[in-house]
């Protein structure tokens, strides 16, 4: 749980809290506007602000957010929002490891540059809070100093933990240089006893001094390299399987629940199309889940990752449905797009935060491309990429709280030309 960018709940500018007469919207059936809200002893003390909306209640929150995605985008139709789980939601957890070698904290930096242990948070899921103290100690147990920001000492600066689904866990060890493998193949029985549920373990290097979360080796200490996480897609009680593959260096949504209503969204939004291209596929969440749900004939992914496209090769072997339908292509989105003189029926995006741009932007809107579905992170690059495409209409739109407690969500919107 560092600061942003590496922790999706840090929030980078501090927004303003919703206003105190926000409209309030009704909660799913599992949630009560009166229950308490979320205890966080860190927050009540000062030590972490990361979530700046945590003395919100949670209808409040998503009304805020949906009035924050209503002024900026005109949609025919709004679906209710998509609310969170209010704890234990986030499967990822980027732990800054500060302290020493006898007493590791594992976190986040506070301002004042000193190590702040989060061990307790009540966000991650309940799979990543039990690892965590036993990874502390495996961190004594090798011998391995926490880096110290302030003095450019030490070998480990982050642990990153991912629990799929099914409880089975990622742990990845940051570390500033090579040879650190040796302790941790060592000792990788010891961790592996201490922490059953761990399938992959492996360690990044990254030795630079600039805020860098990884960097481009990563070594695998299991021989295990991939992560499932399988999911249930499916609505109104009719079962949708969708298990995708996590590498070490993979994207996946922080949140799995709300990921899964994303690909609802596509498949239920998109219905029945000849053609898709899926570009920013990541390990093929989209392009599979419409591949294999949606009817589509050809689906085309696109991502720059060759370890995320194998990943995804991997799942479609998985869906009966789809492995004939979907192709994996290692490109650049931009400039794959520039090459391409037709278009599908259909071109699904989940972009960065900074968004699709101007050049695949301006490729849409001269094209015959009929739908187009958008998910994005960030309401402002979500709303330029749009107005730079007249020709489409919003016709439906949906938020996403991926984010809770903060002022962070996913917008999903279906255009029409």
């Amino acid at each position: 749980m560092t600061s942003r960018p590496a922790s999706a709940n840090q929030v980078a500018n501090q927004p303003a809290t919703p206003s105190r007469t926000a409209v309030r919207l009704p909660l799913p059936p599992r949630y009560s506007a009166h229950e308490p809200l979320l205890e966080c002893e860190y927050y009540e003390r000062g030590q972490c602000r990361s979530c700046t909306l945590i003395d919100t209640p949670q209808d409040v929150q998503l009304a805020s957010k949906l009035a924050r995605a209503q002024e900026k985008i005109a949609a025919e139709n709004w679906e209710p929002p998509y609310a969170s789980l209010r704890a234990a939601f986030r499967n990822k957890v980027k732990l800054v490891v500060t302290g020493t070698i006898r007493t590791p904290k594992l976190g986040i930096l506070g301002d004042d540059q000193e190590g702040v242990d989060l061990r307790d948070c009540p966000l991650p899921s309940a799979g990543i809070r039990t690892a965590i103290p036993a990874i502390a100690r495996f961190i004594t147990d090798c011998e391995l100093q926490p880096y110290s920001v302030r003095h450019d000492t030490g070998v480990l600066k982050y642990v990153i933990i991912t629990e799929s689904p099914d409880g089975e866990l990622m742990i990845r060890f940051v570390v500033r240089r090579r040879g650190v493998q040796g302790i941790l193949f060592k000792k990788i029985d010891d961790l592996i006893a201490a922490v059953p549920n761990a399938r992959v373990v492996s360690m990044n290097v990254q030795p630079e001094r600039k805020a860098i979360l990884e960097g481009e080796e990563e070594i695998l200490i299991t021989a295990e390299a991939t992560l499932p996480m399988r999911l249930d897609i499916g609505t109104d009680g009719t079962p949708r399987p969708l298990t995708l593959h996590l590498r070490p260096q993979s994207f996946f949504q922080t949140n799995t629940d709300a990921a899964a209503q994303l690909y609802r969204n596509a498949i239920d939004w998109i219905g029945e199309c000849d053609s898709v291209w899926d570009l920013y596929c990541g390990v093929g969440g989209f392009a599979l889940a419409l591949a294999a749900y949606s009817g589509a004939r050809e689906v085309i992914g696109v991502e720059t990752s060759q370890q995320a496209a194998d990943a995804a090769r991997a799942a479609a072997t998985e869906l009966p449905q789809a492995v004939e339908r979907a192709d994996f292509i290692v490109a650049d989105a931009a400039e794959w797009i520039a090459g391409q003189e037709t278009g599908p029926d259909v071109v699904v995006v989940n972009p960065p935060r900074r968004g699709i741009g101007p050049e695949i932007c301006e490729w849409l809107e001269n094209s015959q491309v009929q739908r187009v579905l958008y998910s994005s992170c960030n309401i402002e690059t979500l709303a330029r990429d749009l107005a730079a495409m007249p020709s489409y209409r919003v016709e439906r739109a949906q938020v996403v709280d991926m984010f809770a407690h903060t002022a962070h969500f996913e917008t999903v919107v279906l255009l029409a030309r």
